[in-house]
């Protein structure tokens, strides 16, 4: 074998996985189906918070150990793309969030006037929001750096990346449905629209969880990224003219100047929800090997990612 490690899947978790695994001194490549610009993770928005994942306590921690990363790496946005940037949650009460609130620097509940848009209820934030395609190429940058390789694969089931290594890690988000396979995952549908910014430097978002219509902007170079929706069950790829429209006027809702915006570009994705939450768990493999799940992150993968790859990495190492 001329690897320790196979990386299935190269998307943030699967690349953020391997860039610990490498930087702690494993032979790592990582196969990956679609090239790193067309993986899910390229259509994020991507702003720093647990959204669409469980279990809580577990996402919550995650999150957190990813939130001082994503600090660190703010230092030198042009090259990470990570960027702090101050925003608005609509919608939210600081006291019914979970325990990991409480350490997030800032973090404050708005007096109802404060709120913008048809909303009395917020919080304030200064939180990390990601330039996913800069960040992506700086993670496998990052992670050649370490001596790892990045191979396009499509994989049909696990033993053939059996055969080169002795533990493989399955970050294959919503293809793991079938490669595991598990019935359990759930994809939800998100459809983005991409405008001139027309000067926005806040982001905004308003998203029940239950609901399958949200309302965000994130302020991202070169364009506003508008959104959204979150289709339980919805598998469709396409851009869909009536739900871009709503899109816009829901964002218009808050910022009357979004209306008017020259559309630049639309875009779909699948967040790989799972019923039960994330799952990061070691099986054996006949061969005597180990195969690492670490699939199932919803639409919170780039913020537990940092968190969630230490968990796969040690089990990988047990």
């Amino acid at each position: 074998m001329d690897s320790d490690v196979i990386v299935v899947g190269g998307g943030v978790v699967g690349l953020t996985t391997a860039v610990t695994l490498a930087e702690r001194g494993l032979r790592v490549r990582v196969w990956s189906r679609d090239e790193t610009t067309a993986t899910t993770s390229a259509v994020a928005g991507a702003l720093w918070w647990p959204y669409r994942i469980a279990p809580e306590a577990e996402a919550g921690a995650w999150a957190l150990v990813s939130l001082r990363v994503y600090g660190e790496l703010a230092a030198d946005p042009e090259r990470t793309g990570v960027r702090w940037v101050a925003g608005v949650h609509a919608d939210t009460v600081l006291n019914r969030l979970g325990p990991w609130a409480r350490e997030v620097p800032g973090l404050r509940q708005l007096a109802p006037e404060e709120v913008p848009g048809p909303y009395d209820v917020g919080l304030a934030a200064r939180l990390p929001l990601i330039d996913m395609p800069v960040h992506l190429a700086w993670l496998r940058g990052r992670f050649e750096a370490a001596g790892g390789v990045v191979e396009r694969r499509t994989v049909t089931g696990f033993e053939e990346a059996a055969a080169g290594a002795r533990v493989v890690v399955d970050c294959t988000g919503s293809a793991a449905r079938e490669l595991v396979p598990d019935p359990g995952l759930r994809p939800v549908r998100g459809q983005l629209v991409l405008v001139e910014n027309p000067g926005i430097e806040e982001w905004f978002t308003s998203a029940d969880a239950g609901s399958s219509e949200t309302t965000y902007f994130f302020p991202q170079p070169g364009r506003l990224i508008l959104g959204g929706t979150a289709e339980e069950g919805d598998e469709r790829l396409e851009p869909d003219a009536a739900t871009a429209a709503a899109i816009v006027a829901r964002c218009a809702r808050v910022r009357p100047e979004i209306a008017g915006a020259r559309v630049l570009g639309h875009r779909v994705g699948l967040r790989p929800a799972r019923v039960g939450g994330v799952r990061i768990e070691a099986v054996p493999l006949p061969d005597g090997g180990r195969l690492v799940h670490h699939y199932g992150h919803g639409g919170a993968g780039v913020t537990v990612s940092w968190g969630c790859a230490e968990r796969a990495a040690e089990l990988v190492e047990a």
